[in-house]
Order: structure tokens, then C-alpha cells, then sequence
């Protein structure tokens, strides 16, 4: 079997899809986008493809590697991202060809189902206790929102107010063993990161996500002197070689690897597994569309330190489309008491509707994420 083409679609509300084909009939798809990004990652897909046309889809960690170490620079959002992609559609191709879902090619089932929690409130949350006891109605055992608006290096404690006034009417509302975390965004600084960290203690947070930008991870040690609750951060970071740091620092305790940006199914069940020698836990990043999220699944049902699962149904950013709109059975990602059951049909065990794919790409996206300003005029971290 032979890989002979690729197509590329980008499509609502800010995705990028690929298709690889073969001389087999049998085809894969995958979902290479840095958000925000898609054109970029769009041109370096188209790149790394050269070296793969003609070749055998099956040889999956040669590929990897290839696509990996083939160019002299390497790593970042942009080469991971488009290596994501091709790995996922490459993954989908061999389950297919072996008639077997990706779980049964990496090991087999540890798990039926796992976790999966839902987003709440926008980037200015508000009224988030009515919008959390929704989710649970609905079925959700647990939900993340975002902490805060814009906040400067030092600002005022009345944002840090607000913060505990929302999560307190959620944990009022939704009852002491509801799950909440708490996204910090990378836009709380550290100086005021280790107040809010102290002031969520009593609320019993699921996990705290991103306390600090990826690039100031140094000052993590600081912020976990400060609570006992849970920290993940990950989904900025795009290989093994970027985790390795976190783990042998020992502050973290959820790592969140995005499998659309960190390398895809190969690199990313390599990350699990370091950090459950490390004894952390995995939450894969996944705020895309139903291709990263069927990869996510694939990893989650055979990764035994996955607990729970991010997925976009509904969240703020999928104005206009979401992530059934894109699949021909709607079932595969049915949700019941707050689980979803790993998809079982061969390769990432879902089945694209390309026609639908085909006419959103006709229409394409600009999608950009906004840019935020402080009070005195000032870049501040969307």
C-alpha cells in the first residue's frame, strides 16, 4: 500500500482537516491547526507531505521520526501541529487496514469509558452557577471555566474577589463532589497566581490549568508552595523533550498534551507514559473538533493514568458549527453520566461526512483568537 495524495480542508469554526488517500482505496483523516493559525500550519502540512507520497502509510514511528528529525530546526506549534495531523490520518489508515480500532494496534482496551467534562462560561464568565448546574442536569460530573479577565503583573484584589465569588456559587450550587477546574489561561502573572492559588483552596478544585505561561514554569515551584490543589499545564508544550523538564521538576500533577499540536497518537502515548513513571496524571487538551477528539479517545482508552477528557460540544469557541455537524453517525461521541465510551470501529472510530467537510471548506475560516489590552494600554495574555 502506497500513500497518493492529500487533500486539506478548513473549515468552521476554526479547524483544519486532512485526508490522506492510498492506492489502497483506504483513506485516513486527521486534524493538524494551531488555533488561530490554520493557513500557517496549512503550508507546512503541504511541506512535510513531499516526504511521504509514494511511501508505505503503515510505517507510522519511521514517518515520526522522518518528518521529525528530516529538517535541521525543529519542534514548536507550528511543525508539531502539522506533524500531529499526518500522524493521527496515518494512525487512521492502519486500524483501518487491520480492521481494528487504534487502541487494539497500541496495546488494547485498560478502560471502557472515561470522564469527559464540559466547558462553561466565554473568556468574561459570568452567571457560570446557573450555566454549571445545566451541565450537571445534563448529565456532567464536572466542568472547566476560565478564572479571570484581563489581569496585569500586579492588579487589583477585587478581580481576585470576583474569581472566588464565581467558583463559590458553583460549588454551592452543584454540591461538594462536583468536579471544577479552574483554567487560569497563562493570563494570571505570577505575583498574583500565588494569591488566587491560596484563595481557591477551600473550594477543593478538580485542578487549577495553567497557573503560569509554559515559559515561566520556573516560578510553578512557588505557586505550589502556596495550595494543595491539583496543577495541569501541558497544552503549549509540543514533545517529549518539552514535558521532560515538568516531570523532573515534580510540581506538576496533570500533564494536558494536545494531540493536534504535541506530536499526535505516537508522540503523545510516549508522554503519558513518562509521566506516569513520574506518577501524573494525563487530561489530553482538546478544545477541537471530532478528529482530535476520536484520537484523544483512541490514547485514552489504553493510557491507564487518563482521567478525564476535554471535549468542545458546545463550548464558546464553535460559533457557527461543532463538532458533530462533521461526522455521518452522531452516536460514537454520545455522552452518558458524564462518561463517553471509546469508540470501537476500526481506525480513530469515526466516519468524516466529507460532503458536509467539502462545503464548510468552500466557505473557509479567518479565525483569530482576540487581543487584549489592560487598563493603561498595555499587551495583556488572552
Amino acid at each position: 500500500m502506497k500513500i497518493t495524495s492529500f487533500k486539506l480542508y478548513k473549515v468552521k469554526p476554526r479547524w483544519l482537516f486532512l485526508k490522506i488517500e492510498t492506492d489502497e482505496g483506504i483513506v485516513g483523516w486527521g486534524e493538524p491547526v494551531v488555533e488561530g493559525r490554520a493557513a500557517t500550519v496549512e503550508s507546512a502540512v503541504k511541506e512535510l507531505m513531499e516526504y511521504l507520497l509514494g511511501k508505505d502509510p503503515l510505517r507510522i514511528e519511521d514517518h515520526w521520526q522522518t518528518l521529525y528529525r528530516g529538517g535541521f530546526y525543529r519542534g514548536g506549534p507550528i511543525l508539531m501541529s502539522a506533524i500531529s495531523g499526518i500522524d493521527q490520518a496515518l494512525w487512521d489508515i492502519k486500524g483501518k487496514y487491520y480492521d481494528a480500532p487504534v487502541y487494539e494496534l497500541i496495546g488494547g482496551l485498560c478502560r471502557d469509558k472515561i470522564m469527559v467534562y464540559s466547558w462553561i462560561g466565554g473568556d468574561r464568565p459570568s452567571d457560570v452557577a446557573k450555566a454549571a448546574l445545566e451541565k450537571k442536569e445534563a448529565g456532567y460530573s464536572a466542568i472547566k471555566m476560565n478564572a479571570t479577565e484581563e489581569m496585569h503583573y500586579i492588579d487589583s484584589y477585587s478581580k481576585i474577589d470576583s474569581v472566588l465569588e464565581r467558583v463559590s456559587s458553583i460549588r454551592e450550587a452543584c454540591g461538594k463532589d462536583f468536579g471544577i477546574a479552574v483554567d487560569f489561561h497563562g493570563r494570571v502573572h505570577k505575583s498574583m497566581a500565588k494569591i488566587l492559588v491560596k484563595e481557591l483552596e477551600p473550594f477543593r478544585l478538580m485542578f487549577i490549568e495553567e497557573p503560569v505561561l509554559t515559559e515561566n514554569l520556573d516560578s510553578l515551584k512557588v505557586i505550589t508552595l502556596n495550595t494543595s490543589i491539583p496543577i495541569a499545564t501541558g497544552e503549549r508544550m509540543y514533545s517529549r523533550w518539552d514535558f521532560k523538564g515538568i516531570f523532573e521538576q515534580g510540581y506538576v500533577d496533570v500533564i494536558q498534551p494536545d494531540l493536534s499540536h504535541a506530536g499526535g497518537i505516537t508522540e503523545c502515548k510516549k508522554i503519558s507514559a513518562m509521566a506516569e513513571a513520574y506518577d501524573v496524571a494525563v487530561a489530553y487538551h482538546c478544545p477541537l473538533g471530532p478528529i482530535a477528539l476520536a484520537s484523544c479517545l483512541q490514547l485514552d482508552g489504553c493510557v491507564p493514568n487518563a482521567f478525564i477528557q476535554e471535549q468542545s460540544l458546545g463550548i464558546h469557541y464553535n460559533q457557527g458549527s461543532d463538532i458533530l455537524d462533521y461526522l455521518k453517525d452522531k452516536s460514537v461521541f454520545e455522552y452518558k453520566h458524564g462518561y463517553v465510551a471509546i469508540p470501537n470501529k476500526p481506525g480513530l472510530g469515526i466516519e468524516i461526512n466529507e460532503g458536509k467537510v467539502k462545503e464548510e471548506a468552500e466557505k473557509g475560516h479567518n479565525w483569530k483568537n482576540p487581543v487584549w489590552r489592560n487598563h493603561d494600554g498595555t499587551i495583556a495574555e488572552w
